[in-house]
């Protein structure tokens, strides 16, 4: 949905970490510097449910090997109890810009790896396209108005239409 030169940049081999269980995670988690750990990742839910993570500052088109995502966002995680947990999750990804809608399939992913999550995003990103100019925007204080050409924006998510 984002930039289109995001794409170039995938590579065979370069997509996120797959975790399909907490052993998973915990082999993934354990090779990770400390400072890493301080930061949200990059995530995706990819095509086949399964949660992928990257670096922070990583492109979530790469994350995915460039294919389609459930959803997309960002996430911490934090240690409680010898046990690690979802301290923060956004759907914030310039790249897929998903509805908030899309928690569900987060929400899937990280039940089937057992980890402790919160009941929904911790921060909700609203990505809206422009009927008139058809430029992406990001809604804010559910201000539905084009930042570019003052038009109103559709209330239902429509990132994902042609053209």
């Amino acid at each position: 949905m984002g930039p289109a030169e995001l794409k170039e940049l995938v590579r065979a081999g370069g997509e996120g970490r797959s975790i399909r269980s907490a052993a998973d995670f915990d082999e993934w988690v354990s090779a990770l510097p400390l400072d890493e750990l301080a930061e949200p990742f990059t995530f995706v839910v990819d095509g086949d449910g399964v949660l992928r993570l990257a670096p922070r500052r990583s492109e979530h088109v790469v994350c995915a090997g460039g294919g389609e995502v459930l959803s997309a966002g960002e996430m911490s995680f934090r240690e409680e109890s010898g046990r690690w947990a979802v301290e923060e999750v956004s759907n914030q990804s310039t790249g897929y810009c998903p509805d908030i809608s899309s928690w569900p399939a987060v929400a899937e992913a990280l039940d089937l790896i057992g980890m402790h999550r919160p009941p929904g995003f911790t921060h909700e990103v609203v990505f809206r396209r422009c009927h008139s100019c058809r430029e992406l925007n990001i809604v804010r204080e559910k201000d539905f108005v084009c930042v570019f050409c003052g038009e109103d924006l559709p209330r239902e998510w429509n990132v994902g239409e042609p053209g």
